[in-house]
């Protein structure tokens, strides 16, 4: 037989539903330990003892157990080192009847039950529970009644044009109750509106207005903590422009009502803005679509971890491209970069999907077309000349197949792939190419073809601009006449046609080494001398 408790280690657990007067000396929370700690007392003879551990959630709704104290305190009991929980009443617990029952489950599960100081309940019979649902339904009851009377308030205030509150817009400053003009920034609302039918895009917008230093509205709130006073991104312009505040409305559920404010902007004026905003918002929707179509969208990542973002340009007869860009190198990333240069990458979207296919392609299942490697890969990072990829193991593997098959696999491709936590982690090596002005921006993956065709095209390039700037080998009676390159994209190709004829040759004949890395052609690195040149390039002297 086994022996009777002797000892009870009861926790006191406390709730306010508001954080106002928990700075007190002795406030709410205080009194309801109070009263439970007398309780405990006067069960000493019962073996219970009162557990030092702090279980108080101040400022917590009972409407949802998403409180700190309460998931600590559901913890320990799942553990065995709580036994009674004591509360001052029993909605201090939980105002909902499901949480309840999740609550009672777990007291249940780990042999616990709870007290409540001014309401007798047993939670062991269930004529208790009954009573404790009973009350539990009128407290969710009272917490429903609550909600809806201060939401019709609300929705009957602001039919009246009343502001209830909130982030005071931009142009106005709050007086009592009522939202009066601020002559200055309702200039500058103004101008945000006009100036973006000008520009017609809101990144160009947020530019000029950070260019302009028009930032949003800095106020103070009750806390005293201040607010706002940022810069804007497209995001928030959007919902500046589209606010009917500014027509002098109230708004509440899609509908508006005269408000007790004056108007900013006219009304011809706020209907020219809603159709401009109307109409870009359609081809942002066409850009998502295609997007959309970017297999790697959402999955691909720079070296810095930011994410990269597809990206479009259009060449000779509308053709589209696509691209796979770091957030830094976009519109919008620039404008959070400020007046710092940007970090980032610029890949080929088709060829970057065309080199992962074909490389991992090995790996999936007999029978299974190519294109479903994608959806087995669950993150892309590029670093340098490297792409690391983690994919799903369940994709790649069918029933007749193993784990360990699959590994032997993917170490055909890279000796150090591995598994880990049911992904599969390989790395595989990429070339990059520069272009343009990012401090690391690449272009491509190159195979065999693509590398000569670029190669040779660097070359060509090259005694283009040199010609330009009459200093071309082949031509020296232009070179009293030479001028000096202009930039720094002139200076590194000018650079490759001053190369040993021998090495220029086999550049643009294709008989140049087999992964011959075209960036290293625009090093700062490269020797001087021929023979220098060779050895840099892993060339021999043709005889």
């Amino acid at each position: 037989m086994t022996e009777a408790k002797t000892k009870f280690r009861c926790a006191i657990y406390t709730r306010k539903s508001t954080d106002e007067g928990l700075e007190q000396n002795f406030n709410s929370l205080d009194a309801q330990r109070a009263a439970c700690e007398a309780y405990i007392q006067s069960q000493a003879g019962e073996g219970w003892e009162c557990l030092p551990q702090v279980y108080d959630d101040g400022g917590w709704s009972g409407g949802n157990m998403e409180r700190p104290a309460l998931k600590q305190l559901l913890g320990e009991i799942s553990k065995g080192q709580v036994d009674i929980v004591v509360v001052y009443k029993v909605d201090r617990l939980t105002r909902s009847l499901t949480d309840f029952a999740r609550i009672v489950e777990t007291f249940d599960n780990n042999n616990a039950s709870f007290v409540s100081v001014t309401q007798a309940f047993n939670t062991t019979n269930s004529m208790g529970r009954l009573t404790l649902n009973v009350l539990l339904s009128f407290a969710q009851f009272e917490r429903e009644v609550t909600g809806e009377r201060i939401r019709d308030k609300i929705a009957a205030s602001m039919a009246r044009g009343i502001w209830m509150g909130g982030s005071i817009p931009k142009g106005y400053d709050l007086g009592d109750r009522k939202l009066n003009v601020n002559p200055v920034e309702a200039e500058q609302v103004r101008y945000i509106f006009k100036r973006y039918l000008e520009l017609n895009s809101l990144i160009s917008l947020a530019k000029d207005l950070a260019q302009n230093n028009i930032r949003s509205k800095r106020w103070t709130a009750r806390s005293g903590k201040e607010r706002g006073g940022y810069l804007y991104d497209p995001s928030g312009l959007s919902y500046l422009l589209r606010n009917r505040i500014y027509l002098g409305q109230i708004t509440h559920k899609d509908k508006s009502y005269p408000g007790e404010h004056d108007a900013i902007i006219e009304a011809d004026l706020f209907q020219q803005v809603q159709e401009r905003l109307a109409a870009n918002h359609h081809k942002f929707v066409n850009r998502q679509t295609r997007s959309a179509a970017c297999p790697l969208h959402n999955k691909i990542f720079d070296a810095q971890g930011k994410p990269m973002r597809p990206n479009f340009g259009y060449g000779r007869g509308k053709k589209i491209y696509r691209y796979y860009v770091s957030d830094t190198l976009l519109p919008l990333g620039r404008l959070k970069a400020g007046s710092t240069t940007p970090l980032g990458d610029r890949l080929s979207a088709e060829r970057t999907e065309r080199f992962l296919q074909d490389r991992l392609v090995s790996l999936l299942p007999l029978g299974i077309a190519t294109s479903e490697i994608f959806d087995a890969i669950k993150r892309v990072m590029f670093s340098s000349n490297k792409l690391t990829v983690t994919l799903e193991v369940a994709a790649l593997i069918d029933t007749n197949a193993c784990e360990d098959t699959l590994l032997a696999k993917a170490q055909q491709i890279d000796l150090a792939a591995k598994i880990h936590d049911d992904d599969l982690v390989l790395s595989l090596d990429a070339r990059p190419v520069r272009r343009g002005k990012s401090v690391r921006s690449t272009d491509s993956f190159l195979d065999a073809p693509e590398q000569k065709r670029v190669l040779a095209e660097l070359v060509r390039t090259s005694h283009r601009k040199l010609t330009e700037l009459n200093a071309s080998p082949l031509h020296p009676e232009m070179h009293e006449h030479m001028s000096t390159p202009v930039n720094e994209w002139t200076r590194e190709r000018i650079a490759i046609g001053l190369l040993a004829p021998d090495i220029q040759k086999a550049l643009l004949t294709g008989t140049a080494p087999l992964g011959l890395d075209p960036e290293k052609l625009l090093s700062r690195d490269i020797p001087l001398d021929w023979e220098g040149q060779r050895k840099f390039l892993g060339m021999k002297h043709a005889a």
